[in-house]
Formats: C-alpha cells, structure tokens, sequence
C-alpha cells in the first residue's frame, strides 16, 4: 500500500507531518507537498510553466518532497510518475480550518484529493477546526487518528470511482467530540468584504476582507455535525450534475435549428458564407499589397464594424494609411 500524503499549507506545516506519521503503519508513504501556502487555491492544473520537485524535510524531520506548483499539481505529478511505484491512496491535510459546505470548490486541501478522484485512486481529506485567537494551537491528534481509522475502512472497502471523502473534526481533545456522522453538504454563509487601498503611487489594491464564514446549523449536515462537536465524515462526487434540473431544463425548448445567426466570430452571415462571397463589409482590416515591396507604397484601408462600400453604420471609423517608401 503506496500512501500518498499532501496538504495546501505547505509541505512544512505541523499538520502534514502529523497526518504522515499517523498513516505509516498502514503502509508506505511518501510527502509530497507545496513548497508554500497553497490555501483555497482551488482545483488548479499548471499548465503555462513548469513545474519543479525538491528533496526536503516535513516538520518532524521525516523525508519530504516540495512541490513549486498548486496541491493537484503535487497530486498529478506522483500519480504520473514523478515519484516511484503507484499510488494507491491520497490523504490530504490536516488542514488547520474546516472545509464545509461549499468550501470544498476552494480549499487546495479538499482538491487535492479531488485531483486523486480524477485518476480513479481513492482521496481523502482531513481539516481540524481551530480555536479561536491567532496563538491558539491546534490538536492534530483526533484528527490524525480518526484519519488513519478512515484509511483503514477506504483500504478495506474502496470507493466508488469519481469519489472521495472529506472530513472535517471539530477543536478540541479527543474528550471534547461527541461522536461521528456520515453527513451531506450543508449551507455556507459567506460574509467577505471588499478592502480597497492605494498603493504610494494612487494606484488601488484589493482585498478580500470580512468576517470568517458561518453556516447553516441544519441535522445531516457538515455544518450542523461540527457545530455539536460531532466528526463529519461527506462522501463527495466529481460530477457536479444536479440530476433534479435535467427534466426542467429540457422543457425551454432549447433547440440550435431555431436560431438566427446573424454573423459569426469571423464577420460573415451565414448567407454570405454559403455564397462564397465575403464582400467588403466584414470589418477586418484590408491590405493593398501593391508596391509592398519596394515600390510606391502599400496602403491599408480599415474599415469600422458595420460598415463597408455604402456602408453607414453608427460610430464606424475608417482610416487611410500610405506606408513611407523605404
């Protein structure tokens, strides 16, 4: 059993190191985590730059590899093969905050296990409430522990390809949770603000500010189970279909033989199209190539959307520029 261990914290953070620790006796696991805070980075592919893999160490000294992308892309580069042997197992966390409700489209913790669903390999996710104030300290135990006691159960049983778990413990010691529950996604209250400052040249910067998100308390929910002190456990699905819709959707006659083009992205209509003929009103810039090369000049005729030999469309524009001789 090949473990796959990652987190969106970064491959430094007490709590992957803690999640590795926890899973080693149920196998071989290898860290692969980013070499920064990757929090609420969403499912990312990196595909405009490459993507680097450096030896280092976790927080309790143990073998490590830093990954320059986003937690997928950590994900997706083990699975392929940048690391050796299959993977057969991704746990991802501990994340020191929860992920409820619809934070599971913006937590790089929940993604990365998404990221292991996409490859058809089973992918867990583990987030920790903390304690309110910026020197509290987080437990990782419960949250190590019951992680390990789900890898065991996904080991044994697998899950339904497309699927993953995510599981959210609430603060607290092992005294302080009330039970566990198979739930579903509950309602999150989101409650961002908008801070707008100037940098020292006038120019503006953004933040999202506000208050930390709440939630709908609701029974049967991720929400309404950490709230009471109780372990969520959601099985998760990548097919975001909402099947309820699909019959109701069908009913607007949507129907792509009824509608009329009226240009397409290259400036024709469809009758212009059909006739072989693109005429002179298509918008695009015209090049009289005459005396390009060396002789009297050549001349460039735009002509503004709308308008064309006779043309008269409001706000066009049309320009003449005679190139100088070289």
């Amino acid at each position: 059993m090949h473990i796959l261990v990652t987190n969106d914290d970064g491959v430094d953070a007490p709590g992957l190191a803690a999640l590795a620790a926890a899973l080693r006796p149920l196998g071989r696991v290898t860290i692969l985590a980013p070499d920064r805070n990757w929090s609420a980075s969403g499912h990312v592919k990196t595909l405009h730059k490459p993507l680097r893999l450096m030896a280092t160490f976790a927080a309790d000294g143990s073998d490590a590899l830093a990954c320059s992308g986003a937690p997928s892309d950590g994900v997706a580069l083990a699975i392929l093969g940048a690391v050796d042997g299959p993977i057969d197992l991704v746990v991802s966390g501990i994340n020191p905050v929860n992920n409820l409700g619809h934070d599971v489209t913006y937590s790089g913790t929940v993604t990365a296990a998404m990221e292991a669903a996409v490859w058809g390999i089973p992918g867990i996710a583990v987030s920790v409430g903390g304690r309110s104030g910026d020197d509290a300290v987080v437990e990782y135990g419960p949250a190590a522990a019951i992680a390990r006691q789900v890898a065991e159960r996904v080991i044994a049983h697998g899950l339904p390809s497309g699927t993953l778990l995510n599981v959210n413990v609430p603060p607290g010691h092992r005294a302080d949770l009330r039970g566990l529950e198979i739930t579903r996604q509950g309602q999150r209250v989101y409650r961002d603000k908008l801070v707008v400052r100037n940098d020292p040249r006038g120019r503006p910067y953004y933040w999202f500010g506000g208050d930390a998100p709440a939630g709908v308390e609701d029974p049967g929910t991720d929400i309404g189970a950490v709230a009471r002190g109780i372990v969520s456990i959601t099985p998760l699905r990548l097919d975001l279909t909402a099947r309820d819709m699909l019959e109701s959707v069908r009913s607007w006659d949507l129907d792509l033989d009824a509608l009329v083009f009226e240009a397409d992205v290259t400036g024709e209509s469809d009758a212009t199209r059909a006739s072989g003929d693109s005429g002179d009103s298509s918008g695009f810039e015209e090049i009289d190539a005459t005396g390009a090369t060396g002789g009297a000049g050549a001349t460039a005729k735009r002509t503004g959307p709308g308008t064309g030999a006779g043309g008269s469309g409001s706000g066009s524009a049309s320009s003449e520029t005679t190139a100088p001789t070289p």
